[in-house]
């Protein structure tokens, strides 16, 4: 690559656990000849995407090519971290063939892409292309896509409901901001759940997307990067709901930080995050847990009722600490309601 050419970024973005982390280490494992660099946003102080990243981290895209920005959407603080941290790997002694950019799952991805247009960056980076993950199953339940006769029916009875729910309108716009969307989780939904989810994004989507089905974050790396899509050139064709508005709020959701004690019954573990979702409609739950007994960390994801948990690798010089991040929209969030189930006596409290 010529020094004067511009390093090509792909932007992956998506819901809440739709698989983003899992396809960048697919991808990370497959470089196809590339060095890559990898920036991380998440949606609160505790990171656990970019740990993950950085023990997978190889001579093609090293440690110090995987950069985490954490307690704050990289969309809304563009000149305080943004800006600095592109300019930073783009002068890496080893200049990076190609970026990814992991949004976190709460972001908007055209505000985003409007910040490739910054003097500082323009003539020197180039967005080859937007993937958006859907989950399959999730979005084959309809649970980002209301029957439009029921949202008809409410707004006839409560003229106070006169806009989809943020959620909606979160995963509307990575739809419309897309230029391939993968169906992630495609052997949890089967053959009728993918149909299904292809015909609600068909729906949202602005145009024609290529839509394709994805398992544990294998696909081809040659069908999603290297699209030169000059995306920050081509914002029109990306409608989204906070067109007009100069910036966006993510006061719709809240995150908590739990500090645990070591737990002695993982899957009670597991039961009590579900039962979050169940009961008190967590979105996202995330993290590591010390487990009585066991010398190896305990990485927890879940998202609504699915949890999954296995132990990834010694602790090692990591305090040996237990802490989990957990997401929900703004009303449903209730520190203490939330500690109370995730640290009664059965977990080793």
């Amino acid at each position: 690559m010529s020094d004067l050419s511009k390093i090509p970024v792909t932007v992956i973005t998506g819901f809440l656990g739709a698989g983003k982390t899992t396809l960048i280490r697919h991808l990370m494992l497959n470089p196809q000849g590339k060095r890559l660099a990898v920036l991380v946003n998440e949606f609160g102080t505790v990171g656990v995407d970019g740990d993950i990243l950085k023990s997978c981290a190889d001579e093609n895209c090293p440690a110090e090519n995987i950069v985490e920005l954490a307690n704050g959407c990289i969309c809304c603080t563009v000149a305080d971290d943004f800006i600095p941290t592109i300019e930073a790997l783009m002068a890496l002694p080893q200049r990076p063939d190609h970026i990814l950019i992991e949004t976190s799952g709460l972001a908007l991805p055209k505000p985003l892409l409007k910040a490739f247009d910054w003097p500082a960056i323009r003539s020197r980076i180039t967005v080859d292309g937007v993937i958006a993950l859907a989950d399959a199953e999730a979005v084959a339940a309809g649970r980002f896509a209301p029957d439009v006769d029921a949202v008809q029916a409410q707004r006839e009875a409560d003229e106070s409901i006169d806009h989809e729910t943020p959620l909606s309108e979160v995963f509307e716009d990575q739809i419309a901001c897309a230029d391939i969307v993968l169906l992630s989780k495609a052997d949890l939904a089967g053959d009728a759940g993918l149909a299904a989810a292809r015909a609600v994004i068909e729906a949202e989507a602005p145009r024609k997307l290529p839509i394709l089905p994805m398992e544990e974050g294998r696909i081809d790396p040659a069908v999603i990067l290297g699209l030169g899509a000059a995306a920050e050139d081509d914002l029109a064709a990306r409608p989204s709901h906070h067109d007009g508005h100069d910036d966006h709020e993510h006061d719709d959701f809240d995150t908590v930080v739990i500090d645990l004690p070591e737990v002695a019954d993982p899957e009670a573990l597991k039961a009590a995050i579900a039962r979050l979702a169940r009961e008190q409609n967590i979105l996202r739950v995330k993290g590591y847990v010390a487990v009585t007994g066991k010398p190896m960390r305990l990485l927890v994801q879940a998202v609504g009722e699915r949890v999954r948990a296995q132990f990834d690798r010694p602790w090692g010089e990591t305090p040996r600490a237990s802490k989990l991040v957990v997401i929900g929209e703004h009303d449903d969030v209730d520190p203490a309601a939330i500690r109370a189930v995730l640290v009664p006596e059965t977990l080793g409290a």
